[in-house]
């Protein structure tokens, strides 16, 4: 079993807390804010409800799928690369936290809430105006590379994917809440917690209406996965895909 520990720091204080995701049952703290949060185990499955696994990703593409909520969608990428092994990032309050890489191989697989921090913009099965830009692919949101990077196209915020998710131009001011991912022995991917500004909340207040379109209600949709979650391709979950 994979096995990735997170440091968390608060502030200048000189406290630190090393943590496997996997081994801790609580919601983990710093002096000034929540930074990770533990959630029950989840295998990510295929269209065909097979386990995913790492080897089958398409390097690029946008894989959607719902955790830690049934309605909070969250995107998987295999970079065109490693992720940086190492980046300090800080949320609007000041707490900052350290993201510590991606999974997989190399690195290179990682995932993150699919929910803008700016005002809340995700995927829809209707369009999607968030997602992942591959290398090589212009955006107006982020004129410093050729894509690379997540881009809401609602008001064209842009994070780097490499280094923890990190907000580098647009109205947002935080990063996007990464989820913490485990590879086992069998190459299956697993979603165990997220780390950074958890945006989960706000959402599940703001949708009513969308909730009950796709969900039926606002209970169900935020209810949290416990087994397992679904993974399909933007192009698959969402009708309408808006890029600029």
């Amino acid at each position: 079993m994979e096995r990735r520990g997170f440091l968390k720091l608060s502030g200048t204080t000189a406290a630190a807390i090393v943590v496997a995701p996997s081994l801790i049952t609580e919601t983990l703290r710093a002096e000034d804010g929540s930074l990770y949060e533990t959630y029950d185990k989840v295998m990510l499955k295929d269209a065909d409800g097979k386990p995913l696994k790492s080897a089958n990703l398409v390097k690029e593409e946008n894989y959607v799928f719902n955790f830690p909520h049934v309605a909070t969608p969250c995107i998987l990428v295999q970079l065109d690369g490693p992720a940086d092994k190492t980046a300090t990032l800080k949320a609007d309050d000041g707490t900052e936290y350290i993201f510590k890489g991606g999974s997989g191989k190399d690195g290179s697989i990682v995932a993150y809430s699919a929910i803008c921090p700016h005002q809340l913009t995700h995927p829809q099965p209707d369009t999607t105006f968030f997602q992942y830009v591959p290398t090589g692919t212009k955006t107006l949101a982020y004129d410093k590379a050729v894509g690379g990077v997540f881009v809401c196209s609602s008001h064209l915020s842009a994070f780097t994917p490499k280094d923890g998710g990190r907000r580098v131009t647009g109205p947002a001011t935080e990063a996007l809440t990464q989820i913490v991912l485990e590879i086992d022995e069998n190459d299956v991917i697993w979603a165990v917690g997220a780390l950074g500004p958890n945006k989960f909340h706000e959402y599940l207040k703001a949708f009513k209406g969308e909730f009950k379109k796709y969900y039926g209600n606002k209970r169900k949709a935020k209810k949290l996965v416990k087994t397992e979650a679904k993974v399909t391709t933007l192009k698959n979950f969402s009708k309408d895909i808006q890029q600029f």
